[in-house]
C-alpha cells in the first residue's frame, strides 16, 4: 500500500462550505426522494455530547448525518468515514468527516483516538456506521466492528443514540426515506467493549424492527423533514 493511501485524513471543517453544501444537499434530497420522514425520540440539550450510530445500507448514508444535524440536532458534528471514500470524495472533510482505514489496525486506532478527542469539543457529536461497510437492510441483529464500544468506553458521559435508516419504494415511483432516532441508551458504564457492542447491536435491531413496521403502516409518529 502506498503511503498516501494509508495516511489519516482529519476533518477540516469550513463553515462557509457547510452552509453552501447544506443548501445543495437539501435540494438533492427533495429531488431524489418523494418524502423524507423522521421519528425523533432524542433531542439534545445545548450542552449535550452525543454519539449517533446508524445502519449502513446505501450511498445516501454519507449525507444523512449532515441532514440530521443541520435540520434537527445543531451540534458540533463530525463523522467517521472509510478512507477509500474520503479519498474519492474529498469534500467530506470540509463538512466534518475524518477517515478510518479498516484494513490497517494501527491506522484504525489513530482514527478512534481522534474520535475521542473530537468528543471533547463543546456540544460535540459523532456519527458512526459501526458495521463498517454497506450491507442490505435487515432487522436482524447487525455485526459491528469493535470501534463503537471502544469509543464509548473512553467517553463515559456522552449520550449514545441509535438511528435507523430505511428506504422504501412501496408507495411511489420515487423512494421515500424513513429515519427513526431512538432514545439515549442506558447501560452499565463498566461494561467491556464487547459487551457494549453486543448491547448496541441489539438496540439498533429493535429500532430497525420498529422503523420497518411504522414505515409500512404510515404511523403518525413521523413528520416530514
Amino acid at each position: 500500500m502506498k503511503k498516501s493511501e494509508s495516511e489519516f485524513i482529519p476533518a477540516q471543517e469550513s463553515r462557509w462550505f457547510i452552509f453552501v453544501f447544506d443548501l445543495y444537499m437539501r435540494w438533492l434530497f427533495r429531488r431524489r426522494f418523494e418524502n423524507v420522514w423522521v421519528d425523533q425520540n432524542y433531542h439534545p440539550e445545548p450542552d449535550s455530547k452525543t454519539i449517533y450510530y446508524l445502519n449502513h445500507t446505501s450511498w445516501w448514508d454519507g449525507l444523512i448525518p449532515l441532514l440530521l444535524n443541520r435540520k434537527l440536532f445543531r451540534q458540533n458534528a463530525r463523522a467517521m468515514m472509510e478512507d477509500k471514500q474520503m479519498r474519492e470524495y474529498g469534500l467530506f472533510k470540509r463538512i466534518g468527516a475524518f477517515s478510518v482505514n479498516l484494513e490497517n489496525p494501527r491506522s484504525a486506532v489513530r482514527s478512534l483516538r481522534y474520535a475521542v478527542q473530537s468528543m471533547k469539543r463543546p456540544n460535540a457529536c459523532l456519527f458512526i456506521y459501526p458495521e463498517g461497510k454497506i450491507v442490505p437492510f435487515s432487522t436482524e441483529k447487525p455485526d459491528f466492528k469493535k470501534g463503537l464500544g471502544w469509543i464509548v468506553n473512553q467517553c463515559p458521559e456522552v449520550d449514545v443514540v441509535p438511528v435507523g435508516i430505511y428506504i422504501s419504494h412501496a408507495k411511489s415511483d420515487k423512494p421515500e426515506l424513513f429515519l427513526k432516532i431512538g432514545k439515549a441508551l442506558e447501560f452499565a458504564k463498566s461494561a467491556s467493549t464487547d459487551e457494549l457492542n453486543y448491547f448496541f447491536e441489539e438496540k439498533l435491531s429493535m429500532v430497525l424492527q420498529a422503523l420497518l413496521e411504522d414505515a409500512h403502516n404510515k404511523n403518525d409518529k413521523f413528520v416530514n423533514l
